[in-house]
């Protein structure tokens, strides 16, 4: 994984300046240039994206891919947070009907497209089926590991699929910095400068200025183009540019990995089960090595603003801990619909943070006002099936000026104000947690 080490001091001519801009809608009739861009201009282009999780690498490998070196610049770790933590559940068809539709149907192509192009080894259609405990069944379960107190197992979606989400963030960031120019900065982004727009009358991108938490120096990181991709952190783009507001939540929930089982990887099936008598809803997801990771314990904490941004007690990814209620009282649940399986335990017991807006639309589009600027977060529990897709959008609006996908429902400048019910939903029908 190539890495640099900051530069010694910023680089200089570059101010920050804050002009009122007037609100633009982001949709899918763009201006774009009078003619494409030459592979020497993007190999110029100076690309920063903000977030070394599964949506920014999804972005420098799409951008790298029309050409575009990126510096991804990561406080923590590649995947430190929910993108090294999540599930990764896909399902195509539970947009339909939504303006999210476009992103789940292109996206669910985009997954299967990319295990074959990275050599994914976790990447596999699997059925889903919705799961009720209590006494058990006359008939035998779908799966042979639910050979506990199963009382309903019906198959709900058979076009479903599941990829390790670690495994497919770092092969992103793989392949991107193999494009020369390409590089990983690891530090704290502490501010997007901007300066006086030539062309928009507004500002344009600058720079930026990272912290070396090392060594404590800061130095700015020269940018035509910037790309806010920090997950619930994100919200600190309210700080950069502060006449577009970025509201999030960050949802922090427990999650637990039990060991390898022959009939998980031989019989795989997602599980979405009824909320039971321990206040959980479990999301069982079998991996293609017969590990189960299993989500929806309940109890989900949501942490505002203040605790995100800087001098917040969550304002590092590794700050993240773990409710043991909600561990104990997802591992008896799971352990009385499958002893077999979860007889033993968990293996792994951990949390992260989902980043969430108050519509609990993802931000996604050109920031009004302020040119090479772009917001590609608050995908809520959709981030690793929408993250192909967004990085296929960033790379169409940094090099053609314009997205293959209606933005207007995703715009970075709407004013948000009226929550909606949130959660994972299949034709309108809740599904997964709902907060």
């Amino acid at each position: 994984m190539p890495t640099v080490s900051l530069p010694a001091a910023p680089s200089p001519g570059v101010r920050t300046r804050r002009l009122r801009a007037k609100r633009v809608v982001n949709t899918a009739i763009v201006a774009a240039s009078s003619s494409s861009p030459t592979p020497d201009a993007l190999a110029d282009k100076k690309v920063v994206v903000l977030g070394g999780g599964i949506i920014g690498n999804s972005c420098a490998y799409f951008l790298s891919r029309r050409g575009v070196p990126c510096t991804v610049v990561e406080r923590v770790e590649i995947a430190a947070a929910a993108s090294g933590k999540s599930g990764g559940f896909l399902a195509g068809g539970w947009g339909d009907g939504s303006v999210t539709q476009p992103l789940h149907r292109e996206s669910f192509r985009l997954h299967e497209q990319l295990a074959a192009e990275l050599g994914l080894r976790t990447y596999r259609k699997i059925p889903t089926l919705s799961v009720a405990g209590g006494r058990r069944m006359a008939a035998d379960p779908p799966v042979s590991w639910l050979d506990g107190d199963v009382a309903s197992a019906r198959l709900m979606d058979d076009a479903t699929a599941q990829v390790t989400p670690l495994e497919l963030t770092t092969r992103l960031h793989e392949e991107a910095m193999k494009l020369p120019g390409s590089r990983t900065v690891f530090g704290e982004v502490v501010d997007v400068l901007t300066t006086e727009s030539d062309s928009s009358g507004g500002t344009r991108v600058a720079a930026v200025t990272v912290r070396d938490e090392t060594t404590g120096t800061t130095t700015s990181l020269d940018a035509d183009v910037v790309v806010v991709a920090l997950g619930p952190w994100s919200t600190r783009a309210s700080q950069w540019f502060p006449d577009v507001q970025v509201p999030m939540t960050g949802v922090k929930s427990v999650s637990l990995v039990y060991e390898a089982s022959e009939a998980v990887a031989d019989e795989p099936a997602a599980l979405f089960c009824a909320e039971d008598r321990n206040g959980c809803h479990l999301e069982v997801y079998p991996r293609s090595t017969g590990e189960v990771y299993i989500c929806g314990c309940g109890g989900s904490e949501y942490i505002d603003e203040e605790r995100l941004l800087p001098g917040g007690d969550l304002e590092r990814a590794d700050a993240v801990t773990t409710d043991q209620k909600r561990v104990d009282a997802a591992s008896k649940s799971f352990k009385g619909l499958s002893p077999g399986v979860g007889g033993a335990g968990p293996r792994v017991t951990q949390s992260c943070m989902r980043p969430c807006p108050p519509d609990a639309l993802p931000y996604l589009g050109a920031v009004p006002g302020v040119d090479g600027a772009y917001l590609a977060c608050g995908h809520n529990c959709w981030g690793i099936l929408w993250a192909p897709v967004t990085g296929k959008i960033v790379s169409e609006l940094v090099v053609d000026g314009k997205s293959s996908i209606d933005l207007e429902a995703f715009d970075p400048g709407r004013f948000m104000s009226a929550a909606q019910k949130r959660g994972k939903k299949i034709k309108g029908v809740n599904v997964g947690e709902q907060w």
